[in-house]
């Protein structure tokens, strides 16, 4: 029998923000907190996708879903956020939009470098900056920001995307820490590999321990007052017990080498 899950509107408030909403991970996390009964502010660039998300989410449980296009990269991101949740009592905030620079590094773009540092590293400043402090003041709220097991060690052909992925989780973990005093459950997501369009894009191929992206963002939340770290997935949180503790970390590395050698 599945456990009886938290009330999240009563634990947290009564919205949510979803940054990267509009396909995969994110717009799982939409539904699941739309299932849980709270209304949601979807982030995303793509507004055309992002509106069908947002007719899905009402129509299937009958909550309340706000749209805000625009690109996390933008500098303005930050304001216009702020703006589009004034007098809202935003409970959780879900940071999950990522870019990846393919390939090796030194062959990475100045361009693809600095979005990824910009999406993967300020986006996530930006959005706990502006939606934290409200609930600090309420004195309740939770934030979860996915990280990736890419980044709990190097991962070659993918170095940006991981060292970017391991500032979130070491950013989660020190919030965990700052932050309960204040009534704030932060957790850091290191999840593995999803079947989501983004990771058929990026990487092409299935893995062994995929999890689909809603049971993944059912765990996650499940996990909320319970972190500071979560790894959704037994074979994910095997790979990372074993990757982590098991063998040498150069070992690590160059097994991971061995699976995304690929990537050009």
């Amino acid at each position: 029998m599945r456990r009886q899950r938290r009330s999240l509107p009563d634990a947290y408030g009564a919205w949510a923000v979803v940054a990267g909403a509009s396909e995969g991970f994110g717009a799982a996390f939409a539904a699941e907190l739309a299932d849980r009964g709270m209304n949601l502010v979807l982030l995303a660039r793509r507004g055309d996708v992002l509106g069908e998300v947002r007719d899905r989410l009402q129509d299937n449980h009958g909550v309340e879903v706000r749209c805000l296009t625009l690109d996390l990269a933008d500098d303005a991101y930050p304001v216009a956020l702020a703006e589009a949740v004034a007098g809202v009592d935003i409970g959780i905030a879900v940071y999950n939009a990522a870019s990846v620079p393919i390939g090796p590094f030194l062959d990475n773009t100045d361009e693809a470098i600095r979005h990824a540092v910009d999406v993967n590293v300020r986006g996530p400043l930006h959005a706990v900056r502006t939606l934290v402090p409200a609930m600090c003041d309420r004195g309740r709220g939770a934030v979860v920001l996915v990280s990736s097991l890419s980044g709990l060690q190097g991962t070659p052909h993918v170095a940006v995307y991981a060292a970017t992925k391991a500032f979130n989780t070491h950013l989660a973990e020190s919030l965990w820490y700052e932050l309960r005093p204040f009534g704030i459950d932060v957790v850091a997501c290191c999840a593995g590999a999803m079947p989501t369009p983004g990771y058929a894009r990026t990487f092409g191929r299935d893995v062994p321990g995929m999890l689909a992206p809603t049971e993944a963002a059912r765990q996650t939340l499940d996990r909320l007052g319970r972190g500071p770290r979560v790894v959704p997935g037994r074979v994910n949180r095997l790979a990372a017990q074993l990757m982590g503790r098991a063998v040498p970390r150069k070992t690590a590395i160059r097994f991971i080498a061995r699976d995304t050698k690929h990537l050009t």
